[in-house]
């Protein structure tokens, strides 16, 4: 019950959202969605909203995404139906968190950065996405938020640490991913987790059927659901993998498939 009462007030904050910007003509904004909330804007129907909307996370493959409700007169103005991500101004800032000393810095994981800003009462809709990389992180953060992080944040875990911004411009990730090849008896999403987690059709149908499978960030609990080339199924507590395509016939009648799980 709880959980359909969230639903109701986000979807509400949405409508609230369109309907501001339509009336200003103006460009509003979500706070960093998590899969399920961007689940619960993408089944909003679209009689119910008063503007177009967008989404980005800061690059392509981002989970979390903010979402921008843009109106219609904007769009007769720029005379295209769709614009690139710094046309829209998403309002949020690229940090990098480094160590002072990468002698003696610790091995930090995503969940020691979020424990760090959440430790600085920072709520977790004003984050989106948290790179690591090789001793250092970048992470999204909402842009009212980005000069309090870089003041107050000094240590994850025991290690202390640097903050600086950069430009969207500037951040360069490219995600890596392990290429999975397989044949299939037909393009469904238990077979393509299953190719993709090397696991059973049976095993992975519960977790189509609970709830934790997400296509572009909208929830799919049908197992027969038919992916798209360059879909990108997100998988709660498993993993994300894009779906790159199909190939020829097997002499069986099979299909040859092909993900890309990003590792």
């Amino acid at each position: 019950m709880d959980q359909e009462k969230d639903s109701q007030i986000l979807e509400k904050r949405f409508i609230d959202l369109s309907r501001t910007a339509y009336q200003r003509d103006i460009i509003t904004f979500s706070d960093f969605l998590s899969l399920n909330e961007q689940n619960i804007l993408h089944r909003l129907p679209k009689d119910r909203l008063f503007t177009g909307v967008a989404s980005f996370g800061g690059f392509r493959t981002a989970e979390r995404q903010m979402a921008a409700f843009i109106p219609e007169a904007l769009y007769l103005r720029w005379g295209k139906s769709e614009h690139e991500p710094d046309e829209i101004g998403y309002p949020f800032a690229v940090l990098k968190i480094a160590p002072l000393n990468r002698k003696f810095a610790e091995q930090l994981s995503h969940r020691d950065y979020l424990g760090a800003l959440l430790n600085l009462g920072i709520e977790r809709c004003k984050t989106g996405d948290i790179i690591c990389g090789e001793g250092e992180a970048s992470v999204f953060v909402h842009r009212d938020m980005a000069a309090f992080v870089k003041e107050e944040l000094t240590r994850v875990r025991h290690t202390s640490v640097s903050v600086s911004e950069m430009s969207l411009s500037e951040f360069d990730y490219t995600p890596e991913y392990e290429e999975v090849r397989g044949t299939v008896a037909s393009v469904r999403l238990d077979s393509l987790l299953a190719l993709a987690f090397s696991s059973s059709r049976t095993k992975l149908t519960g977790l189509i059927e609970g709830a934790r499978v997400y296509v572009n960030g909208r929830l799919i609990t049908s197992n027969g659901y038919e992916p798209k080339e360059g879909d990108v199924i997100s998988v709660r507590g498993l993993g994300k993998f894009r779906y790159a395509g199909a190939g020829t016939r097997t002499r069986k009648n099979r299909i040859s498939v092909t993900v890309q799980r990003y590792v």
